[in-house]
């Protein structure tokens, strides 16, 4: 029986839905990497930062940035996860089709494809979030989302919008491949091994896997990315890399897991339970 297809906005629709919820957290991590140190002297944590945030600018702050977040997702999530269902369907036919290679290599094309299509959002999303922490004269001040885009092209020029493209696309073959590949692999397995029937038990239970997955395979580019962006000279990835192997060996490359698993895991869970509702309803309301 021939796989439901499905409407190629219906990932961003989920991620968009999810990513309401989660945004907190993921202002939280872009303070993180870019706020001073706290006036205790103490390096800032997840829920120091937090706490930091509501204390100075109010409960309403946490939000920050929204739209660009909104922006992000229906550019950035869109796109990797409805080409990932597209890109599958050829990939997974065949006497192979079990081989999770052909899972992470077309989730890997995908998140590629996702990372240029959402590079301009991700951009306005690092701006407004952290826009605050900057002295008056250099924020940026941007109104939302549209407000942003305009004035950066306007003020920047059209080629600003693939500011850290090479970064950000890297990390996005290495979620896209981790976290949507890893979500298939391990639902076909619970179900053939656990004899589970698809539900949101079974959802919970592969989402939870997929984010672990996706925090440990991210978690190097993460804190590499982190280090290149902390110092004001200019430096290589491999040196940042070699430096950090040196100092701290390999443990030095997950430094950081635990809070970027607290903030990943609700979002991976959020979105696949949400895109699997959409799915059960699409397929029941309009697929007969």
């Amino acid at each position: 029986m021939a796989e439901p297809r499905y409407p190629f906005w219906l990932g961003g629709i989920a991620a968009s839905i999810a990513a309401t919820f989660t945004h907190p957290l993921d202002l939280t991590k872009v303070r993180m990497q870019t706020m001073p140190p706290l006036p205790s002297g103490r390096k800032p944590t997840m829920f120091s930062t937090l706490r930091y945030t509501i204390r100075k600018t109010g409960w309403t702050s946490i939000y920050t940035g929204i739209s660009a977040c909104l922006l992000r997702q229906m550019s950035y999530s869109l796109v990797r996860i409805g080409m990932y269902e597209s890109i599958k369907r050829p990939f997974m036919r065949g006497k192979d089709a079990k081989n999770p290679t052909r899972l992470i290599l077309a989730a890997a094309i995908a998140g590629g494809l996702g990372g240029v299509a959402g590079n301009p959002a991700d951009i306005l999303l690092v701006r407004m979030t952290s826009d605050s922490l900057r002295k008056p004269p250099d924020q940026y001040k941007y109104r939302h989302a549209i407000d942003g885009l305009v004035r950066l092209v306007r003020e920047e020029g059209v080629r600003a919008l693939a500011r850290g493209l090479g970064a950000n696309t890297t990390r996005a073959v290495l979620m896209n491949a981790s976290q949507l590949a890893s979500y298939d692999y391990f639902k076909a397995f619970v179900v053939r091994s656990w004899k589970l029937k698809d539900g949101l038990g079974l959802h919970v239970i592969c989402s939870t896997a997929a984010g672990v997955v996706a925090t440990t395979v991210c978690s190097p580019a993460d804190v590499i990315k982190a280090r290149i962006m902390h110092v004001s000279e200019t430096s290589s990835v491999l040196a940042v890399t070699q430096k950090l192997l040196r100092e701290q060996g390999v443990r030095g490359l997950f430094k950081g897991w635990t809070p970027a698993f607290v903030r990943l895991a609700p979002n991976t869970v959020l979105m696949f339970v949400v895109l699997e509702q959409l799915k059960k309803a699409w397929t029941g309301r309009f697929a007969r």
